[in-house]
Order: structure tokens, then C-alpha cells, then sequence
């Protein structure tokens, strides 16, 4: 029963996300105005090339950035229910800021937090 039950949810899923693509195809206005083609910025035109590359930093740091603030999802509801479940939380939580903390090392390590 539980292989079926999977297919049937995979396949459900695949049905829901399709058919609301579809329908959103279907009923939503199309516009062909120039202006809805051109890069902005914060609503002001853009001032010289549009395509313009990046140095890598900025996404490793803005990857860091997204690690970190992302365990705070984790951290808030475990602070919540600490008190009811005990020490079991306080060791889950120490192993789970350990491995942020290693993944912070080694990105210390590697020079992703220098602003170079």
C-alpha cells in the first residue's frame, strides 16, 4: 500500500501544479507594451550595461547569509518547546549549532567571509 499511496500523491502533485499553470496561462492578461521588456531598477531606468557580471563573493557570502538566517526557522520553535521536552532539546540543539558552527569554519577556512 505505501508505494501506491506515493505514486498517487507524485501524481497528484504533478496534476495540481499542471493545471494551475495551465489555467493561469489561460485567464491571465497579456500585455505587449515595450516598456514591460526593459531592466529596471527600483523602478528608475537603467544607467549603462544591463548585463553586468558579479564577482562570486557575492553569492558565496549571500549563500552564508541565506544559512544562517534560515536556522532561525529551526531555532525559534525549538526555543518555544525547550522547556517541555527537556534535555533531549539541548542536545539536538548543541548538535545542530555544532554543525553550523563547523560550516562556518570551514567557510572562515576557504576566505568566503573576506570582502574582497
Amino acid at each position: 500500500m505505501g508505494s501506491e499511496a506515493l505514486i498517487v500523491f507524485f501524481l497528484a502533485g504533478v496534476i495540481l501544479v499542471a493545471g494551475a499553470n495551465f489555467i493561469s496561462n489561460l485567464i491571465s492578461h497579456k500585455s505587449d507594451n515595450p516598456q514591460k521588456r526593459e531592466p529596471y531598477e527600483s523602478g528608475m531606468p537603467t544607467i549603462g550595461p544591463t548585463w553586468v557580471q558579479f564577482k562570486v563573493g557575492f553569492y558565496l557570502f549571500a549563500i552564508l547569509f541565506l544559512i544562517f538566517d534560515v536556522e532561525m526557522a529551526f531555532i525559534v520553535p525549538w526555543a518555544v518547546v525547550y522547556q517541555e521536552v527537556g534535555t533531549v532539546a539541548l542536545v539536538e540543539i548543541i548538535i545542530f549549532l555544532g554543525i553550523l558552527g563547523l560550516g562556518l569554519a570551514y567557510a572562515w577556512k576557504k576566505g568566503a567571509l573576506k570582502w574582497k
